[in-house]
């Protein structure tokens, strides 16, 4: 479980990361070969960075729910003491 969630911080995080940025790279890009303004720039471009931001946020959070939950919360069914005497 531990090493699960250490992969998780080490891999798929900077991988989402990774992602995020070559999107915005090349959505910038694309806005530039088609000529948009400054006014773009500041304005929708930085919002669907915010927006692709969030969204991997929650990705992330939706990814390392289960190791969270698994880690807060041990199983509660121990091993049995005594052996039962079967009939």
């Amino acid at each position: 479980m531990k090493y699960s969630l250490l992969f998780k911080f080490g891999f798929v995080l900077p991988a989402i990361i990774f992602a995020d940025y070559l999107i915005m790279v090349l959505f910038g890009c694309t806005s530039c070969l088609f000529g948009l303004d400054e006014k773009f720039y500041c304005g929708s471009y930085c919002l669907v960075g915010k927006i692709l931001l969030i969204l991997s946020v929650g990705v992330f959070i939706w990814i390392i729910t289960p190791e969270i939950r698994s880690f807060l919360n041990p199983s509660k069914n121990a091993p049995a003491e005594k052996e039962q005497k079967s009939n």
